[in-house]
């Protein structure tokens, strides 16, 4: 049985309505939304392996940790294609060249975001 965590900014309005229009649960099953603002161990363990989450988000699939582009890419691949907002974002991100092109600006959005609402970085 595979297993997903996503660690993500819960409170970037971008990251959190990602996470929950990609309709994981569809194609994966049992799917861990982790809120990187949280107390959840796993953000600790996270910080401890270098991870910065204010530069962006990772999902740990069976054991592996994706980050960034990677997490992108591993959830367009692993989304439900039901939807066409899903059948557009996965098709864009499953593509690991435009995922790791786009990530950046989609990071930078999400930045410029963050500070136009106040909210302070992840610490």
């Amino acid at each position: 049985m595979s297993h997903l965590q996503i660690v993500y900014d819960g409170e970037c309005p971008f990251c959190s309505r990602y996470v929950t229009m990609s309709r994981l649960r569809d194609s994966v099953g049992a799917v861990e939304l982790i809120d990187a603002r949280s107390s959840h161990p796993l953000i600790e363990e996270l910080k401890q392996l270098g991870f910065d989450l204010n530069m962006g988000m990772v999902a740990r699939y069976n054991s592996v940790d994706y980050f960034g582009a990677d997490c992108l890419h591993l959830l367009s691949m692993l989304s439900s294609r039901v939807g066409w907002l899903n059948r557009i974002a996965s098709g864009a991100f499953a593509n690991k060249s435009i995922a790791r092109l786009s990530y950046p600006i989609l990071r930078t959005g999400r930045n410029l975001t963050l500070a136009a609402m106040g909210r302070a970085r992840i610490t």
